[in-house]
């Protein structure tokens, strides 16, 4: 059983940065992939980006490419999004999620998510 916990989302104006974090509980969070993800209003949710068990591995959409970064310290059984160069479109409620494996980018493929956390981007 994994638990996870957005925090750091806030309101921050255009071109501004924000760093989000997301806590785990469960002796399985230093195993698994860990993914972001985000929805706005009246869309589907979107993958962001992910990282591998390790670290080792990112990969992220097209849209957030060069401006975001994830990162996470398995010590402290948390992963991180650093958010840069934020845009209006930006604005999301962000979601952490956790899958065993990587299986692709589809939300289907993680069996555990945070409650979110909303960013807001003004312009």
């Amino acid at each position: 059983q994994v638990q996870l916990v957005e925090s750091g989302g806030g309101l921050v104006q255009a071109g501004g940065s924000l760093r989000l974090s997301c806590a785990a509980s469960g002796r399985t969070f230093s195993t698994g992939v860990m993914a972001w993800f985000r929805q706005a209003p009246g869309k589907e949710r979107e993958f962001v980006g992910y990282i591998s068990w390790s670290g080792g591995n990112t990969y992220y959409a097209d849209s957030v490419k060069g401006r975001f970064a994830i990162s996470r310290d398995n010590a402290k059984n948390t992963v991180y999004l650093q958010m840069n160069s934020l845009k209006p479109e930006d604005a999301a409620i962000y979601y952490c999620a956790r899958a065993r494996i990587f299986r692709g980018t589809t939300p289907l493929a993680y069996d555990y998510w945070g409650q979110g956390t909303q960013v807001t981007v003004s312009s």
